[in-house]
């Protein structure tokens, strides 16, 4: 695609075009960092006037992944940044609007309760995705890191937090305009794991839309893009559930309906 805005205008047409297939609620899960900021930006326009109040009345709307413990508020958070592009009406106009609670004492449990009220809705319309570079052309999705055991049956996990996601973390808010203070960034880099959506929700939902916009400021997402691409799955099921766990980005392989909206600069070489 030509440009991050056309990007967020596909990306709001895949929400549009859910509303108009069904009808009641419409359940989607936003992808942080840069990947979905043109989508939060264009809803947020869109909130601040009344054109789309109908559609924005009909939005669950859930967050996929957090760095845990941090509060709430800190700067470095998901949803600190979503409220920031996404402004006070699109809160107050959607149906509902939920995120993990990081600052929760038992983070399993929290989880679990997440992935409850996803399920209360009737489980997920639009998955929208990114891609997370990883050592040797591997990549993350959500924050599914290489290595972390996810398999088909998991609706959601708690991980250690690795120190090259950390960093990514830090460095996608910071390049997508996030103001850091010192003391968050202190605290985010205590944070010692990471709730996240696992690979059951992505597989179940009922589309996952993918947005890669970011191939500038990390040039590390072509090759993990073009081993996405290339990569040819195993037939055996143990050594495809291997893949899998080196390379979490493959799941996205074996979703039957999928679209990918990317930046002509991905495929560079």
């Amino acid at each position: 695609m030509p440009s991050e805005d056309a990007v967020g205008r596909a990306m709001f047409e895949e929400i549009a075009s859910a509303a108009r297939e069904k009808d009641g609620s419409v359940s989607v899960v936003i992808v942080g960092g840069r990947g979905g900021q043109a989508l939060h930006r264009l809803l947020g326009a869109m909130a601040a006037a009344s054109d789309n109040d109908d559609l924005l009345s009909r939005l669950h709307v859930f967050t996929q992944d957090a760095l845990a413990p941090l509060r709430m508020d800190n700067g470095l958070s998901f949803v600190r940044d979503f409220e920031r592009l996404l402004g006070p009406d699109f809160f107050r106009k959607v149906k509902s609007f939920t995120s993990m609670r990081t600052d929760a004492e038992d983070l399993e449990a929290e989880l679990a309760e997440y992935v409850g009220r996803l399920e209360s809705v009737g489980g997920i319309d639009i998955f929208f995705l990114g891609l997370g570079p990883e050592a040797g052309g591997a990549s993350h999705l959500c924050y599914i890191k290489p290595g972390s055991g996810a398999t088909y049956s998991d609706v959601g996990g708690l991980i250690p937090l690795s120190e090259s996601i950390l960093e990514h973390h830090i460095k996608k808010f910071k390049a997508g305009g996030t103001n850091v203070s010192e003391a968050d960034e202190a605290e985010c880099r205590a944070a010692k794991h990471i709730l996240t959506l696992g690979p059951a929700a992505i597989l179940g939902a009922r589309r996952v839309v993918q947005s890669i916009v970011d191939a500038d400021t990390a040039p590390v997402k072509r090759e993990s893009y073009r081993k996405l691409l290339t990569t040819e799955i195993a037939a055996d099921a143990e050594q495809r559930a291997k893949q899998f766990d080196e390379n979490p980005g493959l799941w996205l392989r074996v979703h039957p309906n999928v679209r990918s909206l990317i930046l002509e600069n991905v495929l560079e070489n």
